[in-house]
């Protein structure tokens, strides 16, 4: 299907510009009520075990950056590159994974919501439709029995990375994400979701060669995925609490200053329809920054921001 399709959603069949009825929403109170919860412990769930074989791409991904990083020693231009992919590809996991895709906290054309869904895979962190029908469930019944990658409930390992291991997480939920599961080319890019990170593959090749490759995309792309996983992870078990949710979620500087903006996750939890993470002027939240920028020249729309209650002290 041709990407030039309607400029705005309310121009497609069906799909209305007002918010959806039950989703997004804030998904926990709006006002304090109950402490971090003390969470019990779960046993382990049959079909939870870690497939090794299924994710032999994953485990060879990193053996093979561990190996070109040994073998290849990085010039000041590959660090240089790494690092501004690196950084450039975790805004694009917030700006579109997370904050458009899994939270609808703005909207935007057709053509522009496909480009940043192809800037999120770059990621090489699966379609935006698994990305985001799981995250979704994760808001739903964060720190919950259902929750899939609570620390609280499984431990460290398993929500860092052990639940991306087991198949039963493979599918595509799409039946959570029904909004954004109704284009075709969101549905084709969701099912060959590693292209857009082999396209940037080959670019970094032809641009700086092997060496470029192995620092710029391979060890990058395992440290972009670990600290993007260091959210579900880190960012329920250290930091401050600003807000009593009715889950474990932390505000963390560090991790927000690693991360684009997403370590202020407890931020996050008290009001999940927000584009802004950092609800106060001094919080660090560069994917903010683009988002307002890009509101501001009209490529994006109906911005919800954090409750005038929770921003004391903002600027915006």
């Amino acid at each position: 299907m041709p990407l030039a399709g309607p400029r705005r959603e309310s121009d497609v069949p069906g799909m209305s510009s007002a918010a959806p009825a039950t989703f997004p929403r804030p998904v926990h109170p709006t006002e304090p009520t109950l402490p971090a919860p003390v969470l019990e412990r779960l046993p382990a769930r049959a079909g939870d075990e870690p497939d090794w074989r299924g994710n032999l791409r994953f485990l060879a991904f990193h053996v093979l950056a561990g190996i070109g990083a040994f073998v290849w020693p990085p010039s000041a231009g590959d660090l240089a590159l790494c690092g501004a992919l690196v950084y450039a590809r975790l805004i694009g996991i917030s700006l579109g994974y997370h904050r458009y895709f899994a939270h609808r906290s703005f909207r935007t054309s057709r053509a522009l919501q496909f480009v940043l869904a192809v800037w999120a895979q770059t990621s090489l962190q699966r379609g935006v439709l698994w990305w985001a029908g799981h995250h979704r469930n994760h808001h739903r019944y964060a720190d919950q029995p259902e929750d899939i990658h609570s620390p609280a409930r499984r431990g460290f390992f398993w929500s860092h990375v052990g639940w991306l291991l087991s198949s039963r997480y493979w599918t595509t939920p799409t039946s959570v994400i029904p909004d954004m599961a109704r284009y075709p080319e969101l549905r084709a890019l969701d099912r060959l979701w590693a292209l857009p990170a082999l396209g940037l593959a080959a670019a970094v090749f032809a641009w700086g060669g092997l060496s470029a490759l192995v620092w710029a995309f391979l060890v990058g792309t395992v440290l972009l995925w670990h600290l993007t996983y260091s959210i579900n992870s880190l960012a329920h078990r250290f930091g401050s609490r600003r807000y009593a949710t009715t889950d474990t979620s932390r505000n963390n500087a560090a991790l927000a200053l690693l991360t684009a903006g997403e370590g202020w996750h407890n931020n996050h939890h008290f009001f999940c329809a927000s584009a802004r993470l950092g609800f106060r002027w001094w919080e660090f939240d560069p994917t903010w920054w683009l988002i307002w920028t890009l509101e501001r020249v009209g490529l994006v729309w109906n911005v919800r921001r954090p409750p005038a209650r929770a921003r004391v002290g903002t600027r915006h």
